[in-house]
């Protein structure tokens, strides 16, 4: 890939995947905008309820790895059109268990499983059209999707419950995922392979480059570039070469830390700490998330200019333990005005990493492995999420709102330590 701009084709890539993981964001979230119809309207427990609104998120955990090697095996054209296309299958299969809260769990949960496959493939196949130097803000845009797609859910689906029950909205997954399904066929195209060239690597662990560099020899074991047939650089496991990887999995799975309390708990924070009415505060969160989505976008396109994503990852984990402490101060007493800007700003903060990170470990791992890579990248921050849903309750029962958010504030702070110095980019 050249670092001229990028094509039609990529721009054309680049819009079906923010419309596929829309759609399968749609899928995976939409359930939990139903909680209130399960429980009123189907009888459910809100045990049962609330394991249905789960069960997408069970089902993406377990797949996102796989789906990954499957994108990298056979590419993402055929993941993204199969996974989608079975995630409309599994919706509409739903339809026929709707009264039954067990295989509505594990119906619902094969969707998820399903739609998993846009979530590692669709980065991926952004990654391998975009040159270098417009990949931070390709996948800044395509990180918008998530937040988008939840925004969409939360708008569209109580009106559909209301006028046609759980049905209606499990037909509307199963024709939004269905058409993506066809226009992923018709318009998503593997990325060109690319072409072997002196590797243009930064190793984060050392300042010095390797031995076989500093011999005249290329990172594919050629004597010079040019001379015999080069091994690409993403045959070899990434994992194995330096800890580039590892390490941001792990600054990722901090940084998602302050995101979930925010997106989970700061609704109830504005209501019950700062004494906001739950309408304004629902318009607080809502402006919370454009800003965030916005965010991801000018932060990306910033790693092009720059042409530092772990160096800019390190200002916002900086900035995150800023906004994290000033939460918790604004804790101890009620200033709803400062607290509503510093909570929409706190919030845009903790999701500004994501496309950088997103970017920094498609680049790291290689055309062979990225898939791989990048639903690990995400499996991280599911399963953070998953666990930090009831341990930030509980913090909060036990030690009251300052305090809790006072420990967030270690989860960026350790990370500033974790982020590598330089970039590694083995996609170029």
């Amino acid at each position: 890939m050249t670092t001229n701009g990028p094509s039609r084709q990529a721009w054309v890539i680049l819009v079906v995947g923010v419309l596929t993981q829309m759609a399968a964001t749609i899928a995976i979230a939409g359930p939990a905008f139903l909680i209130p119809y399960m429980h009123s309207d189907l009888g459910f427990t809100l045990t049962q309820a609330g394991t249905v609104a789960a069960a997408p998120s069970f089902g993406l955990i377990l797949t996102l790895i796989a789906w990954g090697a499957f994108a990298d095996r056979f590419g993402e054209r055929l993941a993204m059109t199969l996974g989608i296309g079975l995630t409309a299958v599994f919706s509409a299969a739903a339809v026929l268990v709707v009264d039954s809260p067990i295989w509505m769990v594990i119906v619902i949960a094969a969707s998820g499983a399903a739609a998993a496959s846009v979530n590692s493939a669709s980065g991926r196949v952004v990654m391998g059209w975009f040159p270098r130097n417009r990949r931070g803000l390709a996948m800044g845009i395509r990180q918008m999707s998530q937040p988008l797609g939840t925004s969409v859910a939360a708008v569209t689906i109580p009106g559909i419950a209301a006028a046609g029950g759980f049905p209606a909205y499990l037909w509307f997954v199963a024709a939004v995922t269905g058409v993506l399904a066809l226009i992923c066929f018709a318009l998503i195209r593997n990325p060109p392979d690319p072409t072997p060239t002196r590797a243009e690597v930064a190793y984060p662990d050392r300042d010095t480059e390797p031995e076989a560099e500093r011999h005249g020899q290329n990172e594919q074991g050629t004597a010079s570039a040019g001379e015999g047939k080069p091994r690409a650089a993403s045959a070899i496991n990434p994992y194995r070469s330096d800890s580039f990887l590892w390490r941001i999995h792990a600054v990722s799975a901090l940084l998602v830390v302050p995101q979930f309390a925010f997106s989970t708990y700061g609704l109830v924070w504005l209501i019950v700490v700062q004494g906001i009415g739950a309408g304004a505060a629902g318009a607080i969160v809502a402006i919370a998330q454009i800003v965030g989505a916005v965010g991801r976008m000018v932060v990306g396109g910033l790693s092009d200019r720059t042409a530092s994503r772990v160096g800019l990852m390190r200002i916002v984990a900086v900035a995150a333990v800023i906004f994290v402490v000033a939460i918790a101060i604004l804790s101890l007493t009620e200033l709803p005005a400062v607290a509503a800007v510093v909570f929409i700003l706190a919030s845009a903060v903790s999701v500004a990493d994501n496309g950088l990170a997103f970017a920094s470990v498609a680049e790291a791992a290689g055309p062979r492995w990225s898939g791989k890579a990048l639903g690990a990248q995400n499996t991280g921050q599911f399963v953070m999420s998953a666990l930090l849903g009831p341990g930030f309750g509980a913090l909060v029962t036990a030690f009251g709102y300052p305090l809790s958010f006072g420990l967030i504030a270690i989860a960026p702070l350790l990370s500033v330590g974790i982020i590598p110095r330089r970039d590694v980019d083995r996609i170029t």
